[in-house]
């Protein structure tokens, strides 16, 4: 048993309570919009090095105390952190009793077979394939980056399914997980090359591939890529497809396409504009506030 304590913090002091509840003997700390659900929610989006400058602007603050912390220690815990943070008093804030529960059976039930297109399924593990008949992912939730639920996956997989043809080379930029090599590879692609920069991914993508019965090329992003590419994909985040132009439109064969995703709506002309001295890109598709640029190679 735990207590979960919430406590309501205007945008200057939320951070500094999580820290300070932590201090105090909190288990977990987490911040969420107060507003979610209203017309005043406030998406947050960030990249490491280009986080947002402040959080929401009522924020609640969720923190997680063993569930022997009796009342006069809980209040007492409350009462410091709130000191800690410059709070003249403790903020309002309710209580509730998490129970033990079988947390893998809970975690499984978020996460259902995803419908890609009727020719692609992503299906966990624990389920089975709704069509038998069409191309199925095995991928079950992991520390590499890729379910096929967030948009930029989803968008991805669409232009996969459009884009590779049958013995066609893929370069899978930032593979994470390894869900769109292994995509390009059950569509029919030949040669297939994962890279990413941390290794845990690649180990994730390597896992992932085998227990999909399909081989793919994977490698530290460290190791140069002599190779060009009839189909490029790369789902990563705004700043470092900026940073890395030349490196991977170099990596795009004469008559070879690209697709980027990773990238909110209001980021599109910064990467269409860092991309421009080397390929030309325009937007293919939006979800839910996200992007897909596309690009081509003229044909030698």
């Amino acid at each position: 048993m735990w207590i979960s304590v919430t406590l309501h913090a205007d945008a200057d002091k939320a951070e500094a309570l999580s820290d300070a509840l932590m201090e105090a003997g909190a288990l977990s700390v987490s911040i969420e919009d107060a507003d979610a659900g209203t017309d005043a929610e406030k998406p947050q989006f960030g990249e490491p090095g280009h986080l947002p400058t402040s959080l929401w602007d009522h924020s609640r603050v969720i923190a997680l105390f063993d569930g022997g912390t009796g009342t006069p220690e809980l209040e007492a815990a409350l009462a410091e952190a709130s000191r800690a943070a410059g709070l003249d008093a403790v903020p309002a804030f309710s209580t509730t009793e998490v129970a033990e529960q079988n947390w893998v059976q809970l975690t499984q039930s978020q996460f259902d077979p995803i419908r890609i297109t009727d020719r692609l399924w992503i299906v966990p593990s624990w389920h089975q394939a709704p069509d038998a008949g069409a191309i199925n992912i095995e991928l079950d939730p992991g520390m590499a980056f890729g379910t096929g639920s967030h948009p930029t996956t989803r968008l991805c997989l669409e232009w996969l399914c459009e884009a590779v043809t049958p013995g066609c080379s893929v370069l899978d930029y930032g593979c994470g997980s390894g869900i769109l090599g292994i995509a390009a590879a059950k569509l029919g692609a030949g040669d297939v090359l994962g890279i990413d920069i941390d290794e845990k991914a690649v180990e994730a993508a390597r896992d992932n591939a085998a227990r999909n019965q399909v081989s793919l090329r994977l490698q530290h992003s460290a190791v140069p890529v002599g190779d060009t590419f009839a189909v490029v994909v790369a789902n990563i985040l705004t700043n470092p497809l900026c940073v890395l132009a030349p490196a991977i439109a170099a990596r795009v064969a004469p008559g070879g396409r690209v697709a980027l995703s990773g990238v909110l709506e209001t980021q599109a002309g910064q990467v269409i504009e860092a991309w421009a001295p080397y390929l030309a890109l325009e937007v293919g598709a939006c979800l839910d506030g996200w992007i897909r640029l596309e690009g081509r190679r003229p044909a030698a």
